[in-house]
């Protein structure tokens, strides 16, 4: 054994998971009540884990806390070393895992998010075969409704049961970033055809702050809306998520009206779904919540 290895410590997953999701969540309190702890004990595993790591991991912001950059550091290396633990376990006791799961997606996690979360999925149940579809909210919507899908990521609020909350995201203008706007210029819209989610309540907030607006471009896709956006010929209204560096989110500065928050929510088509459905709903719900925006301070 040589004298560096002797000043190396080994990180407890347990307390990892606490730190992911206390950092997820947004705070101890919360952390607890998922993990079925109290506050004082995961509040001790933290303060266990900064001894063991010898670097404070957190810092005051306001009345609240936030991450240290080693504190940040840490949280990347946990889901890491989580992920690949779960993964392990899964594969181990789901071998025997097999069947056909179809999930629909919408079109700003089809790209670079979609991927990463299949693949992990496709490692620990390869015997599994994945249908995934990428569409629009109502279509997603109906397709859980008919039957059609197992699972399915759909924004805004629907009527159907078996729905998980995922998280509210800031609906936002957007343009290119060097956006301008005069205040007698009608506002032009890169849209969706109705029925859209995104759509009506950004029609509705120009109507309230009495601004004109047209339809200068429509879409079935939402690469045409980014498009249509780099082009300058009109601003689209989504979320951040997915966003072209091109683009940014334009608002206040233009004079813009604010627009309301969007649910997330998973939805699955059976009440008691297979167990490939249900790990790839686990696995959905833990990806999801690295890329939803979580509160921006972390409280003891």
């Amino acid at each position: 054994m040589t004298p560096a290895s002797l000043n190396l410590a080994n990180l407890d997953i347990d307390v990892l998971r606490t730190l992911a999701v206390a950092t997820d969540l947004g705070g101890f309190a919360k952390a607890a009540d998922r993990l079925g702890r109290s506050q004082s004990a995961v509040s001790l595993q933290m303060r266990r884990l900064e001894e063991r790591v010898g670097r404070p991991l957190f810092r005051k912001q306001g009345r609240h806390l936030a991450l240290t950059e080693s504190g940040d550091v840490i949280l990347g290396y946990a889901r890491r070393i989580l992920e690949l633990n779960d993964e392990a376990l899964a594969a181990a006791r789901g071998i025997a895992v097999e069947g056909t799961v179809r999930f629909g997606v919408p079109q700003d996690f089809g790209e670079s998010w979609l991927p990463r979360v299949l693949a992990r999925f496709t490692r620990a149940h390869p015997a599994v075969l994945i249908e995934a579809r990428v569409d629009r909210a109502n279509r997603l919507a109906e397709q859980i409704a008919g039957g059609g899908l197992d699972l399915a990521l759909v924004w805004g609020r629907k009527s159907q049961a078996n729905a998980i909350p995922v998280g509210r995201v800031p609906m936002v203008w957007i343009g290119r970033k060097d956006y301008t706007r005069k205040k007698s210029d009608v506002v032009p819209l890169a849209l969706f055809d109705p029925p859209c989610v995104f759509r009506q309540p950004g029609v509705e907030a120009l109507k309230r702050a009495r601004l004109d607006w047209r339809l200068a471009f429509t879409s079935p896709s939402l690469a045409g809306l980014w498009a249509a956006a780099e082009a300058g010929l009109g601003l689209t209204i989504r979320t951040t998520l997915a966003l072209p560096p091109a683009l940014a989110a334009v608002g206040a500065a233009s004079g813009l009206p604010k627009l309301p928050e969007i649910d997330l929510a998973l939805y699955t088509a059976e009440r008691e779904p297979s167990p490939a459905v249900r790990r790839l709903r686990d696995i959905l719900l833990e990806e999801l919540a690295t890329v939803i925006p979580a509160s921006r301070g972390r409280s003891r």
